[in-house]
């Protein structure tokens, strides 16, 4: 595909919390387009509050894509996420439309933009040694000898994301280099399409308390109840998707292992530290370009300067 005739796509990223969504609600309004989601937790249906999904009204006002894809107990990554996804982009008809990639898993916007690092020598009997170590030594002692071994996977990778943990222990194991220079050496070179990447960024200090502020909005919305239905639905709490932020502190609350008050508290904590290890990653990316998230005007020019452009 000629990349002058490629689809054009506008990508908003950021730290969780911090606006990326009303802005892209903002310009697909303005401009007619669609969004494509690239966040790893809303792809799972019936995980609403939790992944902070866009309400039904919204969606049925702008058409959204990439959200409740499959159901908590099934598998999901990074690869069949930019199959999916790019098959909607390449839809017949959908060349010409305007497509707003807004969310915060950085792996999967880079991915969808650039290709994925696949090592075709994938060792399944060593994948499943760790898989078993993880059964019966858990993922504390997972994470752990994955910060012995590559540190700068580590401080990328949530230690509760026991795949992504596993994976980078295996690329380790089988070629001592970390996956995360395994995949500066792949340089993402595969480029289908033409791409702005806007960034927002906000005061630290007013970026936790807008994370604060949203963890009790959840449960005033009803988060407690959503996943006391996941639980009754038999969504193991061992699911990755019920490992997540929010989901694995409230279900240690519904069963009685810490009060309510405790898993709010920690709960708030992880966002935190998620949010920081996203501006690590996002702010390694030179093809960013950063604004305040009130400068919607010069946004919008840059936006308008590439939507535009023959």
């Amino acid at each position: 595909m000629s990349i002058h005739h490629s689809p054009r796509l506008l990508v908003i990223v950021g730290a969780t919390g911090v606006g990326k969504t009303q802005l892209a609600l903002k310009l697909s309004s303005l401009w007619g387009g669609e969004i494509i989601s690239a966040d790893s937790m809303q792809v799972y249906r019936y995980m609403d509050i939790g992944t902070a999904k866009p309400n039904f009204t919204m969606r049925k006002q702008i058409p959204h894509h990439m959200i409740d894809v499959v159901n908590p107990d099934e598998a999901f990554n990074v690869s069949l996420y930019i199959n999916m996804a790019r098959r909607i982009i390449t839809m017949p008809g959908e060349i010409q439309n305007n497509f707003i990639v807004v969310g915060g898993s950085g792996l999967y916007i880079k991915a969808l933009l650039g290709g994925l690092f696949e090592d075709q020598g994938a060792d399944i009997d060593l994948r499943n040694c760790y898989r078993e170590q993880l059964e019966t030594m858990g993922r504390d002692h997972l994470y752990a000898m994955l910060r012995e071994r590559d540190i700068l996977a580590a401080d990328q990778i949530d230690p509760h994301d026991t795949g992504r943990v596993i994976r980078a222990i295996e690329v380790w194991s089988k070629s001592g280099k970390s996956i995360v220079e395994k995949q500066r050496e792949h340089h993402f070179r595969d480029r289908p399409y033409r791409y702005l990447k806007i960034g927002l960024k906000m005061d630290r200090d007013q970026l936790y308390r807008r994370i604060d502020n949203r963890a009790e909005h959840m449960i005033g919305q009803g988060f407690v109840e959503e996943v006391q239905w996941l639980l009754e639905q038999g969504y193991d709490e061992k699911l990755q998707s019920m490992n997540s932020i929010g989901y694995r502190h409230l279900t240690a609350y519904l069963r009685g292992e810490c009060c309510l008050e405790d898993a709010i508290e920690a709960m708030k904590r992880n966002t935190r530290q998620y949010a920081k290890r996203q501006a690590t990653w996002f702010n390694a990316d030179p093809e960013i370009n950063w604004f305040s998230v009130d400068n919607f005007t010069d946004m919008k020019k840059l936006a308008d300067e590439f939507m535009n452009e023959a």
